[in-house]
C-alpha cells in the first residue's frame, strides 16, 4: 500500500511540478526578502531617531504585524483591498505585499536593536572627529552593527519562507497547492498519496530552511567569539 503511494511523486509530471511550486514558493519568498530588507534598514535608522512621532508610528507599524497573524493580514489585502480599491491584485502580488512589509516591520527592529546595542562613546568618539549624521552611520555605526544583526536576519528570512506555504489559502498554486492537486488525483487509487507527497514537501522545506538555519547559527557564535 506504501510502496503504490510513492509512485504518485514520478506519476506525469507530478514531480517537475512539485519542484515548480517550490520555485513559487521561492520566488515570493526573495522578493519580499529583498524588498523587505531596503525598507527594514531605513526603517531601522529612523527608530534610531529623536523623533517621538517617528518613533511611535515605526512602533505601532512593528507592533501590528506582531500582534495580527499573517493569514488575517493576507485576507485583508486580497479580499478586503481589492474590491474597497477596485483593482485587480493577484495572490502573488498580495503574498510579496505583505511578506514585504512584515519584513521591513521585523527587519527595521533587528536594524533598531543592533544600531542601539553599540557602545556609546562610538558615537561620541566620530562625532569628536566631526563625522556628519550620515558619515557616522556610514563609516562607524552600520559596519559594526551588520555583524549582529545578520544572525536574526537570517533567522527571518527562514520564517519567510517556511510562512509562504500560507499563500496557498488565497490560491497562490505554490509548491503545498501543487501537492493538494496531486493528492486529489491520486488518492483514490493510493491512499497512502498524502503521506508521500506532503513527507516529499516536508524534505523540500527541510532542504532549503536547514542550511539557513545552521549558518545563522555559525555567524552568532562567531559574533559571540
Amino acid at each position: 500500500m506504501l510502496s503504490s503511494g510513492i509512485n504518485v511523486l514520478f506519476e506525469g509530471s507530478n514531480f517537475e511540478r512539485l519542484l515548480g511550486g517550490l520555485l513559487v514558493t521561492l520566488e515570493i519568498a526573495l522578493i519580499s526578502i529583498i524588498i523587505g530588507t531596503l525598507l527594514g534598514i531605513l526603517m531601522g535608522l529612523l527608530r534610531t531617531l529623536k523623533s517621538r512621532p517617528i518613533r511611535f508610528v515605526l512602533r505601532f507599524y512593528l507592533e501590528t504585524f506582531r500582534i495580527i497573524p499573517i493569514l488575517v493580514w493576507l485576507y485583508v489585502v486580497y479580499f478586503g483591498f481589492t474590491p474597497l480599491l477596485n483593482v485587480d491584485i493577484s495572490g502573488e502580488l498580495t503574498a510579496v505585499i505583505v511578506f514585504s512589509l512584515w519584513g521591513a516591520a521585523e527587519i527595521g527592529d533587528i536594524v533598531r536593536g543592533a544600531l542601539e546595542s553599540l557602545p556609546k562613546h562610538q558615537v561620541e568618539s566620530g562625532q569628536t572627529l566631526g563625522l556628519t549624521y550620515w558619515q557616522l552611520y556610514r563609516h562607524v555605526l552600520i559596519p559594526q552593527a551588520v555583524r549582529r544583526m545578520l544572525p536574526g536576519s537570517i533567522n527571518l528570512a527562514t520564517r519567510m519562507i517556511k510562512t509562504t506555504s500560507l499563500v496557498v489559502l488565497i490560491g497562490v498554486v505554490e509548491v503545498v497547492k501543487v501537492g493538494q492537486q496531486i493528492i486529489e488525483l491520486g488518492v483514490i487509487k493510493a491512499p497512502s498519496a498524502s503521506f508521500w507527497v506532503y513527507g516529499f514537501i516536508f524534505i523540500l522545506y527541510f532542504l532549503v530552511c536547514y542550511p539557513l538555519s545552521r549558518l545563522s547559527k555559525r555567524f552568532e557564535r562567531r559574533w559571540q567569539n
